[in-house]
């Protein structure tokens, strides 16, 4: 038998270091419609067999009728299981004429004659309110726990609990593993985390991870922050195109393979262009490219993708629109990397960065989430191009909040000028990692072929003349 109980969802089962404990008790805490029900259902029909049930206990908290009711919504539910590898018993009436022994006695009784490799209860915080006082529970609590542990089979224990009761209630402390799922309300948003409280005996990935729930069940993705890794990789050598030739020279012919790059600059600046230059440059090279589009849909992403005799049909070339209006940013991330994964792509575009601190619950996580992003990217060799807007549309105080241009290893800076009556838009690189830049301001222009640019600018908007460029810098 194994020592793990599986949940039947690959992501949960890593963030609990490879299944719950088998042969343990563990327990699942949060508030009414968390989905602890629906979580313990899935662990009831992955887990159940005919030699080794699961029974599934109820208590006072919800009608068994119900309980059964909700189960047959599920995409997991299988009714031929039902009696004999999946059997529902209430302990309500139990519970209500004979008091808390009773239920320890008829729990014990159903081990015995059933052998279940699995047993729920729910909602186990609801016994509290038949006891006699502390000691009466206390008491039953030691008796049942004790009968659970020498029986080969694992207990989930669900409860509508608290975060501050868990330093008060002694089910805690007798629990091998604690699973909390939580709903928090940032502005308007809601967002649902599953937290590994304790894991007896084993690792876990720490920390909050976000979570739908569905006909399917539980879905969770991992957070996404990774910690340092000192293992060597190999990034190849040459240079990857913008895709504007004039770039190129800024930017001593390219970036490198695994670069990230930050693209800031003001509404319509031409951010996502540059983007566009990147990724569909790549893909006529055989170079494959994925667009992780929050701003423009698809049809809109088209339609401005062929003014400048592109098409998104283009092999080599797949589109990820999300909505930042309900997205994860765990979530996102697994959906891009798998792209990634699954195309092959070696170019990336990030479009935009504002869109996706939304789906950050704090700015602590979304600067996280960012250099793990990145890093995963460079180990993969994947360069990506990250688009940010800023306010200032003729001069900048500073590029982002959360200091995310430090984690990139280029920035691009494009900004508008004003000479005499006329508006134009400058480009300036203004850092480089492991490479030589030129450090000028060039004004360019947007056209049916994207961007061309032109020569330098001086501080008033002339241009400067011929040969009096500045030398390139070498990278710090």
């Amino acid at each position: 038998m194994s020592d793990r109980l599986l949940s039947g969802h690959d992501s949960l089962d890593a963030v609990l270091g490879g299944g719950l404990p088998a042969n343990a008790i563990s327990l699942f805490m949060g508030l009414p419609g968390t989905g602890k029900t629906i979580l313990a259902q899935q662990y009831v029909f992955k887990n159940s067999r005919p030699e080794h049930p699961a029974v599934y206990f109820s208590t006072v908290s919800e009608p068994l009728e119900k309980i059964v009711r909700f189960a047959q919504s599920l995409d997991f539910f299988d009714p031929a299981a039902i009696g004999t590898s999946v059997l529902y018993e209430d302990l309500g009436a139990t519970l209500s004429s004979e008091g808390l022994a009773a239920v320890g006695r008829r729990v014990m009784a159903v081990l015995r004659e059933r052998h279940p490799g699995l047993v729920v209860i729910d909602s186990f915080k609801a016994l509290h309110a038949f006891a006699d006082g502390y000691g009466d529970f206390r008491q039953f609590l030691h008796e049942l726990a004790g009968r659970l542990t020498a029986y080969p089979a694992a207990s989930l224990w669900l409860g509508e609990y608290e975060d501050a009761e868990i330093g008060s209630l002694p089910e805690f402390a007798v629990a091998d593993a604690i699973v909390e799922l939580l709903t928090e309300r940032y502005g308007q948003r809601e967002f649902r985390f599953l937290q590994v409280r304790k894991l007896r005996g084993s690792g876990f990935r720490s920390g909050r991870h976000a979570y739908r729930l569905s006909s399917a069940g539980i879905h969770v993705f991992p957070r996404l922050a990774d910690v340092a890794d000192a293992t060597e990789y190999e990034l190849g050598g040459v240079r990857m195109s913008s895709g504007i030739p004039a770039l190129d020279e800024l930017l001593a012919d390219g970036y490198w393979p695994g670069a990230s790059t930050l693209v800031a600059g003001p509404s319509g600046s031409g951010k996502t262009l540059m983007g566009l230059h990147f990724i569909f440059n790549g893909a006529r090279q055989g170079q494959h490219g994925v667009i992780a589009a929050l701003q423009e849909n698809t049809t809109q992403l088209r339609r401005i993708a062929a003014g400048f005799g592109w098409s998104l049909s283009e092999p080599g070339v797949e589109v990820m629109y999300r909505s930042p209006v309900d997205i994860y940013i765990d979530e996102w991330a697994d959906d891009l990397l798998r792209a990634v994964e699954r195309t092959g792509a070696t170019r990336v575009l990030i479009d935009s960065l504002a869109d996706l601190r939304l789906a950050a619950p704090d700015e602590i996580r979304f600067r996280e989430f960012i250099y793990s992003l990145v890093q995963r990217f460079s180990r993969q060799g994947v360069s990506c191009i990250l688009t940010f807007e800023i306010h200032d549309l003729f001069g900048t105080g500073r590029l982002t909040d959360g200091a995310i241009s430090h984690l990139s290893d280029n920035v691009v800076l494009l900004r508008y000028f004003q000479h005499r009556a006329t508006i134009g838009r400058t480009i300036s690189v203004i850092k480089t990692r492991a490479s030589r830049h030129t450090p000028v301001t060039c004004a360019f222009d947007i056209g049916p072929e994207g961007i061309t640019l032109g020569g330098p600018l001086s501080l008033a908007g002339e241009p400067v003349a011929r040969g009096a460029e500045p030398e390139p810098v070498a990278p710090p």
